[in-house]
């Protein structure tokens, strides 16, 4: 294993090129301090939005002009934080551009107010006045649903002014597992010492098919995890109680209520996908983990053992420019204008793959509007990033695609369909991969990699979202949050999971302490809600071919012009129903069979 670069050693091919957004941090600096003059461009509106239909276009326009603005510069600073978090001027950078966000919000906050105090009827009829704006209509109309849960247009005030403080929690959070989380290195088989990182261990070693090298790089990760746990423990203890705060004063009857409005999603989808696969699926995957601890011959499973390769001697390297090439070739049935997003990406350094000091673990799309997506990875040589960098780029097609034909305010659908077109891409790379596989072992290898997908987002993102389900239950009846509070909850919940097949030590009770998924909302359930979604849509692309593919390139287009269950609905999946559910986990359950007869 390399040792880990600096920022400025890493190969320029290896990192994204930001002058897309601004081409000097001076212009940044620029467009930042200028960006609290243009208010006045909006707040000259203020009191006057029920004169007419035209008044109301007029600020609703000037409004999304500057929040595209925004946006740019909030993603700049974002972005270098993202690659180096132990950056002073970044570090800077990111706290001056939040800070200037959050009193934009704030100054803008009356536009909403006073549309919500306007008469009954009127946005319907300012609607019917003007056609310009019709493009809002799908925003007025959600936020006048909100209007029961709203609170006095000075409490929204000021609840916008204080959002870098609101958002504290992830901040802190995100700035310690960055800039201050520190790894013992390992000493391999060969007597060296080699590097550890969070990237690293989530990329590198969990997939590792040494277990002497997998586990000692766990004891290394979860040491350091031991070392933040109070830490943590507060910070979320603090985004829980804010959002149990804002659930009572909004009259929410809980934060479960409030975090689903806006995702349009009811509780009975939510809990569907929480309770069937916490039922149905778990059987499935606790005979993948004893096929995987036959084939590696272990006394006892761990944690830390799940992802290993089920083939250790046939665990390929793979280059960038491999996976690059066949990623591409999977997705040429999604059409010209869909490739034309992708050989961008790839070829015009939109993604960031390079393993760098301070670099934030995970993978994530940042999409700006207007500029085009930003991809962060950490490339670990394994087919695992293939299918990592198809799924970022399956985002980054989607809200190409959205910016590209509807306006900056109708780009985002809601949260429970942002994972759709992600695992699509992964679905399409593993069945481009099958079909070429002509020899059992790689086909193998291939299913395992696919497993993976689901294992991400079946398992982990699942296992995440009903730990925030206790989280909120507890909280919500009035019983403290501490560090062994958040490790009793985690390991019931990974217990209830794998029962007797794995073991659950205290470094896999310390795992709620891995992801930053639960600073933002209900969003952990979405993985499955999309990739449940888009095997259903895959299964039709294998079957129907273009047609198929061609409804879901329109459906990427639409943006968040629909509502998640129509968006589905156009591509031919009705989420209404468990039943895509239980045949996603009927097909993981296939999965499962063919590769015991594979490792017999």
């Amino acid at each position: 294993m390399s040792k880990k670069l600096a920022r400025t050693d890493a190969p320029i091919e290896q990192t994204w090129d930001l002058s897309d957004l601004f081409s000097t941090v001076e212009e940044w600096e620029a467009e930042l301090n200028q960006l609290p003059k243009e208010v006045e461009k909006i707040t000259q509106y203020k009191g006057r939005l029920g004169e007419s239909a035209e008044v109301l276009l007029s600020c609703l326009d000037a409004q999304d002009q500057l929040l595209q603005r925004a946006i740019r510069v909030a993603t700049y600073a974002h972005l270098n934080t993202s690659v180096d978090g132990t950056d002073p001027s970044y570090q800077a950078n990111a706290s001056h551009a939040s800070a200037t966000v959050a009193s934009i919000h704030a100054a803008l906050s009356f536009v909403q107010s006073e549309i919500l105090d306007l008469p009954e009827g009127v946005v319907e009829e300012f609607l019917s006045a003007k056609e310009g704006l019709s493009t809002y209509r799908k925003t007025l109309t959600e936020l006048l649903e909100t209007k029961p849960y709203r609170l006095s247009p000075e409490t929204e005030a000021i609840l916008a002014s204080l959002g870098e403080v609101l958002d504290g929690p992830f901040a802190i959070y995100s700035r310690s597992k960055t800039a201050d989380m520190q790894f013992d290195p390992i000493i391999d088989d060969q007597g060296e010492e080699q590097h550890v990182s969070l990237a690293l261990y989530e990329t590198y070693y969990e997939q590792s098919s040494d277990t002497t090298e997998r586990r000692k790089a766990y004891a290394s990760y979860t040491k350091a995890l031991n070392q933040y746990k109070n830490t943590f423990a507060t910070t979320y203890a603090t985004e829980v109680k804010k959002q149990v705060v804002m659930a009572r004063e909004r009259n929410y009857k809980s934060v479960t209520d409030m975090l689903l409005h806006p995702q349009q999603v009811t509780q009975e989808m939510y809990y569907n996908i929480l309770d069937v696969i916490q039922t149905e699926l778990a059987p499935h995957m606790r005979r993948f983990a004893k096929l995987k601890q036959r084939v590696y011959g272990l006394d006892k499973m761990y944690l830390c053992d799940l992802k290993a390769p089920l083939d250790p001697e046939y665990n390929p390297d793979v280059t960038y420019d491999e996976a690059a090439k066949e990623v591409l070739d999977a997705l040429e049935i999604m059409g010209p204008e869909y490739m034309e997003i992708m050989t961008k990406a790839i070829n015009e350094r939109w993604v960031d793959y390079a393993d760098t000091v301070g670099k934030r673990s995970g993978a994530f799309c940042s999409s700006p509007y207007g500029v085009h997506p930003y991809i962060l990875m950490t490339w670990a040589g394994k087919m695992r990033s293939a299918f990592t960098l198809a799924h970022e780029l399956g985002h980054a097609g989607h809200f190409a695609l959205a910016g590209r034909y509807q306006r900056y305010h109708n780009t985002r659908p809601s949260l429970y369909f942002i994972e759709a077109p992600s695992t699509l891409n992964e679905m399409l790379l593993s069945h481009s991969l099958l079909a070429k596989s002509k020899d059992p072992r790689k086909r193998l290898a291939v299913i395992v990699q696919v497993l993976g997908t689901y294992y991400h987002n079946y398992v982990t993102h699942l296992l995440e979202g009903e730990m925030q389900r206790r989280v909120y239950a507890h909280a919500e009846a009035g019983k403290p949050i501490t560090a062994n509070v958040l490790c009793d909850l985690k390991g019931a919940v990974l217990s209830d999971f794998w029962g007797d097949t794995v073991e659950i030590d205290e470094g896999a009770r310390l795992t709620w302490m891995r992801q930053p998924h639960y600073y933002m909302g209900l969003y952990p359930y979405t993985y499955a809600a999309g990739l449940t979604a888009s095997t259903a849509v895959a299964q039709m692309i294998q079957e129907e071919g273009k047609p198929a593919a061609e409804r879901w390139i329109e459906v990427l287009k639409a943006g968040g012009t629909k509502k998640p269950l129509e968006l589905m609905q156009m591509a031919g999946v009705d989420m209404t129903s468990p039943k895509p559910i239980r045949n996603t986990v009927k097909f993981i359950g296939a999965l499962i069979d063919e590769l015991e007869k594979g490792f017999k």
